[in-house]
């Protein structure tokens, strides 16, 4: 599954081929294909598992908030911090982003890993608050390693704080 991720970053998902998996994985090209029928099984399977590593990673981390106050610090540090928001997790979401909107059976993946997300947030908001919170996570993590000139982590705990209310 790894050696899937790491190939849909280095070559992204429409260069992606069983033979380069198989390569990087150290594995005989007949064992991929008895293993999964076909690409988009082993596509499924890959994205399945980030998506669930990135949820335990989420959730691991604002079950160490203990107020919403820390909620909103353990969200700036989601956003701005280099454990969750990296490069390589972020090109694995637009690939996924990206595939899933040609694909409906992966747009299951994102909706139950967007489910996971807002219900760890409903320990510390309303559902409405924590599925906007969820939309702004997405968001601002965009913005953040996109933009020019990012928010600092004083204006993203405002902005937060506006919206937690």
């Amino acid at each position: 599954m790894q050696a899937t991720l790491d190939m849909l970053v280095e070559h992204g998902i429409s260069h992606i081929t069983h033979r380069k998996i198989a390569e990087a994985a150290g594995v005989s090209l007949g064992s991929m294909t008895y293993y999964f029928d076909g690409i988009e099984s082993l596509l499924s399977e890959a994205f399945t598992q980030f998506a669930h590593q990135m949820s335990d990673d989420y959730r691991h981390r604002m079950e160490q908030a203990r107020n919403r106050d820390e909620a909103c610090e353990a969200i700036v540090d989601m956003i701005c911090g280099e454990k969750i928001a990296t490069s390589y997790n972020l090109q694995v979401m637009y690939q996924l982003y990206a595939y899933a909107n040609r694909n409906p059976a992966l747009k299951i993946i994102m909706q139950d890993w967007m489910c996971r997300s807002q219900q760890v947030l409903e320990a510390f908001v309303d559902p409405i608050t924590a599925r906007t919170l969820d939309a702004f996570i997405e968001g601002m993590t965009l913005h953040y390693v996109t933009d020019r000139h990012p928010l600092s982590r004083e204006d993203l705990g405002r902005m937060l704080a506006k919206i937690v209310g």
